[in-house]
This record gives structure tokens, C-alpha cells and sequence, in this order.
């Protein structure tokens, strides 16, 4: 994967994460914000690969989570970003799902 294709792919999201958001479907915004980051993710690693990183996005993410190598503020956005959600379909944080991808995709991107 190019970085061109990564950068197509994550913009895609981004701004089906918009439109979710416009029409207050947070869930949509937050499943988005997964798939952009997934989009870093598979750049990086095609650059950068690691058996144990092999799965979806949510394996992926929760892998990032606990990667001592990034920043302590890429591992908090992926740990949110894996967290599940309550019965009411809320988040137990209060950081945006945006953010926390813009965090991401920004340190796999660079």
C-alpha cells in the first residue's frame, strides 16, 4: 500500500465520519475513526512488518495499544478506540473517536 492509497483511504472515512456525525450517528463516527486509523495502520506495516500484528483493525489497534515503541499518547488513542462501548451505546470516555484517530494516523503517517 502507497501512502497516496493510505491517504485516499483514510480521507474516505474522514469524511463518511462527517457526514455520521452531521446526522448524530456517534457509532458511525467512531467505526470510521477505526477504519482511517486502519488505513495508517496497514501503510505502516507494510513498511514496517510484524507477524504479530496480523489481523483486523481491532487487533491491530489493541496491538498499537500496548506497543512501547510509539508515544504513551498513540497507545491511549488505541486503547480507546478498542474499548467497547456500554449497553446505551456510549463511550466510558470522553475523548473524541477523531482525535484519537488523528493521533494515530498522524505518528504512522509521518
Amino acid at each position: 500500500m502507497t501512502k497516496a492509497e493510505a491517504a485516499e483511504e483514510i480521507d474516505k472515512e474522514l469524511s463518511m465520519a462527517a457526514r455520521a456525525r452531521i446526522v448524530g450517528n456517534e457509532g458511525m463516527v467512531r467505526v470510521c475513526a477505526r477504519r482511517a486509523a486502519g488505513g495508517a495502520l496497514r501503510f505502516w506495516l507494510h513498511s514496517n512488518p510484524r507477524h504479530e500484528w496480523m489481523g483486523d483493525v481491532i487487533r491491530q489497534l489493541q496491538v498499537l495499544s500496548k506497543e512501547e515503541s510509539v508515544p504513551v499518547e498513540v497507545r491511549e488513542a488505541a486503547a480507546r478506540l478498542t474499548t467497547r462501548v456500554t449497553p446505551q451505546f456510549e463511550s466510558p470516555h470522553s475523548q473524541d473517536p477523531l482525535t484519537d484517530c488523528k493521533t494515530i494516523v498522524d505518528f504512522l503517517m509521518q
